[in-house]
Formats: C-alpha cells, sequence, structure tokens
C-alpha cells in the first residue's frame, strides 16, 4: 500500500518549499546589506522543515496511536486520514479490521454471557478447585448447596462429608463416585464427579454434586413395588396347590377307614410343590446378592472363541455367526460377563428354535464410540413384544414354562455393576436384539 495522491502532493509542496527557502538563504549570504533578508530567509527554512517534519510525522503517530488502540483492545477506534495523511488505502484496510474485531469481541461477549448463564443455571452443582483460590462454588446449585460453611478450603467442607472434603482435596485422575453427604435435611447419596482442566496455565480441578436420593427412592420404591407384584404372583402360585393338597391329604386321612395310598400321593405331591417353592426362595436370595467385580483386561477374540465352544457343546445344530472386532481389548470381570453372555446365548438358541425360519444365533463385540464397547446377541426367534422389554429384567419374571425369571436379572445386575446398560430391541431380521454397553 502507497501513499494517497493528497498526501504525496503535499509532501511535494513542502519539500519544493524547504529547498526554495534553503536556495533563498544561501543566496542572502551572496549579497551584502541583505542582513533582515538572510533572518527571514532563515525562518522560512525553518518554518518549511518544521511543516515538513510534521506532515510525515504526523501519519507516523496517527499509526502508532492506531496500533496502542489495537493494543489495548479499544476496537472502536478508527483510523484519522483528514488533513492529508499517509496510507490512505492502509487506513481503509484498518478500520474494516477493528469493525470486524468489535464485531467478534461483541458476538463473544454474548456468547461468553450466554456460557456464563448456563453454568450458573445449570441444575447440578459445580466446584472449582484451584491451588490459589482453593474451593470456589461456580454456580447457583454450588451456592444453594454448601451453604452451611465459611471458608475456601477443601477441609472447610468436612461439615458435608469428611469423604467429599478429602476428594476435594486429592490430586487424583478424573473420577465418578457415589457417596454420602451431610446436609440439611439428612444424609443423601449424591453422585460426585471430578475432572482436571487447565486455565491459563493452571491446573484447575471442575467437580460435579449432583444429589440423587430422591431418585434412588423414587427408582427403589418403584423396583420394590414390581418385586412385591412378581413375588405375591410367584408364592400365590405355588402357595394355592400346597394349600389345596394339604387339604386333600388331611382330608384322606381323616377318613374311616384313612386312604393311606392316595393320602401318600397327595403328601408326595405336597412335598414336590413345597421344595419348588423352596427352590424359588433359593433363587430369590441369590437375585438379592449384589455381584462383586474382579476387573481386568483381556482380549476379545479368544473371549469369544470360548463363548462358541461352549455353545456348540450344548447346541451344536444351531450355528453361531461371530462378528468380534480385532485386536479389541476388553476391561471387565471375564468369568462374571461370561456367565452373562452364556445365558443371553442359551436365550436366544432357545428362541431360535421356536422361529419359523432358519435357526441361527449372532455373537457380536465391537468398539464404539467414547470407549465404549458394544456387545450384542440376537437370535432368529419370534422376538419380544415391545411391551415387554421393560419386564423381562425382573426377577422371576419369564414367558416360558421352563424358566425361572432369574437370568437375565442378575445379567442386568452385573452389567450395571460394570457402569453399563443392557437393553433388548428388535433385531435385523425380527427376533431378539439384547445390546450391551460397556
Amino acid at each position: 500500500m502507497g501513499f494517497d495522491r493528497r498526501f504525496t502532493l503535499l509532501l511535494a509542496a513542502w519539500v519544493a518549499g524547504l529547498l526554495v527557502a534553503l536556495a533563498g538563504f544561501i543566496w542572502s549570504f551572496e549579497i551584502d546589506g541583505l542582513g533582515a533578508a538572510r533572518i527571514v530567509a532563515g525562518l522560512i527554512v525553518v518554518t518549511a522543515a518544521a511543516g515538513l517534519w510534521h506532515h510525515v510525522d504526523r501519519t507516523n503517530r496517527m499509526i502508532a496511536r492506531f496500533v496502542e488502540a489495537l493494543r489495548s483492545k479499544d476496537f472502536a477506534t478508527r483510523f484519522d486520514r483528514r488533513g492529508g495523511a499517509g496510507f490512505d488505502a492502509l487506513g481503509i484496510a484498518l478500520d474494516a479490521a477493528m469493525r470486524e474485531l468489535q464485531t467478534e469481541r461483541d458476538r463473544a461477549a454474548r456468547e461468553m454471557r450466554y456460557l456464563e448463564a448456563l453454568v450458573d443455571d445449570m441444575p447440578i452443582a459445580l466446584l472449582t478447585v484451584e491451588e490459589t483460590r482453593g474451593v470456589t462454588p461456580a454456580n447457583k446449585a454450588a451456592r444453594q448447596l454448601f451453604s452451611r460453611h465459611h471458608g475456601t478450603r477443601p477441609e472447610d467442607y468436612t461439615v458435608y462429608g469428611a469423604t467429599l472434603a478429602a476428594r476435594l482435596g486429592a490430586d487424583g485422575e478424573a473420577r465418578q463416585e457415589v457417596l454420602i453427604l451431610r446436609m440439611a435435611g439428612g444424609p443423601q447419596r449424591a453422585i460426585v464427579r471430578s475432572a482436571s482442566l487447565d486455565r491459563l496455565g493452571l491446573r484447575v480441578r471442575a467437580v460435579t454434586v449432583e444429589p440423587v436420593q430422591g431418585t434412588l427412592d423414587t427408582v427403589e420404591m418403584a423396583a420394590q413395588t414390581d418385586l412385591v407384584r412378581v413375588l405375591t404372583h410367584e408364592i400365590l402360585n405355588s402357595l394355592t396347590p400346597v394349600t389345596s393338597l394339604a387339604g386333600t391329604a388331611a382330608a384322606l386321612l381323616e377318613a374311616e377307614p384313612p386312604d393311606v395310598p392316595d393320602a401318600r400321593i397327595a403328601v408326595t405331591t405336597l412335598a414336590r410343590r413345597a421344595e419348588g417353592l423352596r427352590s424359588f426362595i433359593d433363587s430369590y436370595r441369590v437375585v438379592s446378592h449384589a455381584p462383586e467385580l474382579r476387573r481386568r483386561q483381556f482380549e476379545s477374540v479368544p473371549f469369544a472363541d470360548e463363548l462358541a465352544r461352549l455353545f456348540a457343546a450344548e447346541w451344536a445344530d444351531i450355528p453361531l455367526a461371530r462378528e468380534i472386532q480385532p485386536d479389541l481389548v476388553l476391561d471387565a470381570d471375564p468369568d462374571l460377563l461370561a456367565q452373562v453372555l452364556v445365558n443371553l446365548l442359551r436365550n436366544a438358541a432357545q428362541a431360535a428354535r421356536r422361529g419359523m425360519a432358519a435357526q441361527w444365533v449372532r455373537l457380536g463385540i465391537s468398539a464404539a464410540a467414547g470407549g465404549r464397547v458394544w456387545i450384542e446377541v440376537e437370535d432368529s426367534g419370534p422376538g419380544v413384544p415391545e411391551h415387554l422389554w421393560r419386564d423381562v429384567f425382573l426377577p422371576f419374571f419369564t414367558t416360558r414354562s421352563e424358566g425361572s425369571g432369574v437370568g437375565l436379572n442378575l445379567a442386568r445386575q452385573v452389567i450395571v455393576a460394570h457402569g453399563g446398560t443392557i437393553d433388548i430391541l428388535d433385531g435385523r431380521e425380527g427376533g431378539a436384539l439384547f445390546r450391551i454397553i460397556l
């Protein structure tokens, strides 16, 4: 970008005036008796030099002021092109850049206000932990939840629980856990998550605290209602014939003469029914114990090969299609996960037997986004009606006369203990598709 025309003309005029003044000043020394003329010529030379300097320096000072405004983020400043300042095209470009910067800053400010409002109004309490500032509530939920203490040190939060205070003071890796907090309304369970961030070269830990006691109570009440409904149904189904057989046996023994053979048959049947009820109660005791995990890393292909051998030993006539991602490493309890998948594969084989089309079962293990792993068991059977998708995971619920209704509930317990989910969907050809996400 060069000088504009007006600046060039003025610059040439000042230079020409200075040269003429210099020529006149020199000429005044060649003729005697022109002392006054020399003084006037000297003043003209000084004036012309000062004018030339001012004309050149004005553009430099304007650029310097513009750069200083840019450095101080004063994007409202504009390049002053009045009075013949140079670099007119540069000034136009700089003004356009300043307007764009101001627009971008206004947009960023609006976005920042939105993000601040979003963080401040989100329903989950957010705490920030910095070495210099300590623990600071970062939103309304945190200020409301943690209002019974004073101070910013992690130990000041001991009033809400020693474990929470220890987590706030720890400098470990990101984690998620359920803690019991001492709140004003009594003890409450809360999901506490932590992660490390970088802020202007300083390490900051963000800790979210989400009270879930109310949600857990609601879920627990719903689970208890479902459990009582199933238990009542199953126990009544078992007690009805037991009561009937007991009455029949008593009547046979009270007859004259007592009908001992028929009474023996009735008592024997009664014993079998009582044993069935005892087995049912034993199954309930199994369901009521949470599984204990022993996690480790293991390769998916050998794990799937072992499952295939177990499946072939029991269901040799039903082909098992395997879709296993090579080199995939699983992080789980291999024994408990194998127990879950053996149960799902057995259910899938039984369902395939009831299907009208070709019988087959599919086992898939693959990596998904976010470091997750998908495990799928699909069959060619008739499928499960959608209105039963929720009920199949209830303890003792079964659609088969020979089923105990325990396997899928135990499978769900194992997967939830791993921090994953298990769901039932429609398969690609109408059968059932069980999907585990770890």
